[in-house]
């Protein structure tokens, strides 16, 4: 159900859209695939025939039900955008809910109390915000603007986690409104109880970040961070928590990591749950445990086109085949003397574990020391759980849409060049390393292709933004459309919510930034209005 300002807004008359269902047929034109309801288990056998070995090297998104239906009422899509603009970044809150509950499911199935805090610098949506805050999550604000954000968005402060770098305002508001507080290491944890001293306020509960955790035996994993507090710190760091006991109340500790390599997290779970033991030693009574996110996305519907994409990408750039970048860019990968160096620098686009699953995984992984599962051992330890996922949370809340102003031929004979009323920092799938294709979205589907580029088959081309910057290419890859674009037409970046699709925008060479609405199925209609218009409540006041 949608908001009273949705309500509002569609019964007006221009701001509702999908009356019935549309023409399925642009489902296919667009290679729409749904995703699962639910995510797969580990190691599922979500497996499709082998493709020929010249098969199109398509990435196809993988869509969730919500987002794959709108994408099929493209042409209420075209008139948004023509009202709006392009970039248009186009919001679905009711695909919190669904997220959320996988979240819980696990730590039921591991009998953890907990909370699951939304890590707020993954989305710039008020919507989304709003639509969480009428669940039992929390939110991880990680700047004064993102805590006023929160609070104004409906939080309450016991639902409210302020961590990342903290500036004497940010700390001041954070301590002020008693929200918990992530004290990344001595000079924070000093700042935070002179506040409390200073302006006699209540006695604010935190949580000691740690970091560059280490395990015996015969291999050590152990990484720095710039944030948290070493370790092996760990004593100091309790002798100053001791000095300020009356103003300070470590409600547990956590971890902030860089990777999402499921040892590592392993080891520093483990790590906080010594430390927990080391509070309570010293009379403290902490009582959680933050695992932070990391916990992933899979943006691709199938595992064998990533597989195939990545294995012809080395040939690529080891000039076993054409070129598939522009300027034969490797991702990472170069040759040096006829041999291959460097590494892959992308995101892991199909992952068979990710999200709540991975965070389920990652409870059933045994401790490296102890030997028995870390969910386990919370459990024993009388620890609830916190995590913060970021895009996992947001995940198939949102996508990205962009008109194509024109489509030029390559005079060299490479692909077309289909330049974007966007540019790269309006969708910033390159800049995350996120290789997925966009969903074409014809303003006529029944019209001939028209422009270079092949017949109605599939095409290789290059996708520019609108800058006046070498630089701007959407993706350096060449991208694969089942068939030509052509002015007019939209293309879908799906999935954008999670960082994608405004962490990196600005507003250079004064194009605007993308307008953001927030979009909702109703029967056989979809409401929408702006995303700032948005709130989570319906016509009679309820929630």
């Amino acid at each position: 159900m949608m908001g009273t300002a949705v309500r509002m807004i569609a019964e007006s008359g221009p701001h509702s859209f999908g009356e019935g269902r549309p023409d399925m047929s642009d489902a296919r034109d667009a290679r729409l695939h749904l995703a699962p309801p639910h995510p797969a288990p580990p190691h599922a056998d979500t497996s499709h025939p082998a493709p020929p070995h010249d098969a199109p090297l398509y990435l196809e998104p993988r869509l969730a039900p919500g987002p794959a239906a709108l994408l099929r009422s493209g042409g209420r899509l075209h008139e948004l955008v023509d009202a709006l603009g392009s970039p248009l970044n186009v919001v679905l809150p009711g695909q919190l809910a669904h997220n959320l509950a996988e979240f819980g499911a696990v730590l039921r199935r591991h009998h953890l109390s907990g909370r699951i805090y939304l890590a707020h610098k993954a989305t710039g949506s008020s919507a989304l915000v709003r639509q969480l805050a009428v669940t039992q999550a929390g939110i991880d604000a990680a700047s004064l603007g993102e805590l006023q954000h929160a609070l104004g968005a409906g939080f309450t402060p016991d639902r409210v986690m302020a961590t990342g770098p903290k500036d004497p305002a940010f700390l001041w508001l954070a301590a002020r409104a008693g929200v918990t507080v992530h004290l990344d290491g001595p000079a924070e944890l000093e700042a935070a109880a002179r506040l409390v001293r200073t302006y006699g306020l209540p006695r604010l509960p935190v949580v000691l970040r740690l970091a560059e955790f280490e395990t015996s035996g015969p291999r050590t994993l152990s990484r720095r961070s710039r944030f948290g507090t070493a370790v092996k710190a760990l004593g100091p760091l309790l002798d100053l928590l001791g000095r300020h006991r009356e103003a300070l109340d470590p409600v547990g500790v956590g971890y902030h990591l860089d990777t999402t390599s499921a040892d590592e997290k392993a080891v520093a779970l483990e790590g906080c749950l010594r430390a927990v033991e080391e509070l309570r030693l010293r009379d403290f009574a902490p009582r959680a445990v933050d695992v932070g996110g990391g916990f992933g996305v899979s943006y691709l519907a199938r595992a064998d086109q990533w597989e195939r994409y990545t294995t012809a990408l080395t040939e690529a750039v080891l000039g076993r085949r054409p070129p598939m970048t522009w300027g034969g860019h490797g991702y990472g990968l170069r040759v040096e003397h006829d041999t291959l160096k460097g590494a892959l620098a992308l995101y892991p686009a199909h992952r068979p574990v990710a999200g709540a699953a991975y965070l389920d995984e990652l409870l059933r992984r045994p401790a490296p020391s102890l030997g028995r599962p870390l969910g386990t051992l919370l459990l024993e330890g009388l620890c609830d759980l916190y995590a913060e996922p970021g895009r996992a949370l947001v995940d198939q809340c949102g996508l990205t849409l962009g008109r194509v102003l024109e489509v030029r031929e390559d005079v060299a004979g490479g692909p077309p060049q289909v330049r974007l009323a966007l540019n790269a920092g309006d969708v910033g799938l390159e800049e995350h390393g996120v290789l997925v294709d966009p969903v074409l979205l014809p303003r006529a589907p029944d019209a001939p292709p028209t422009g270079p580029g092949p017949g109605p088959g599939p095409v290789g081309v290059h996708l520019m933004g609108n800058l006046c910057l070498e630089a701007d290419l959407i993706t350096r890859r060449i991208v694969l459309l089942p068939r030509p674009p052509r002015p007019g037409d939209l293309l879908a970046f799906p999935n954008t919510a999670g960082y994608c699709m405004d962490f990196t925008a600005t507003r250079a060479q004064r194009h605007p930034p993308a307008r953001r609405i927030a979009v909702g199925e109703e029967g056989d209609t979809w409401r929408w209005c702006l995303d700032e218009q948005y709130w989570p409540v319906t016509s009679d006041g309820g929630t």
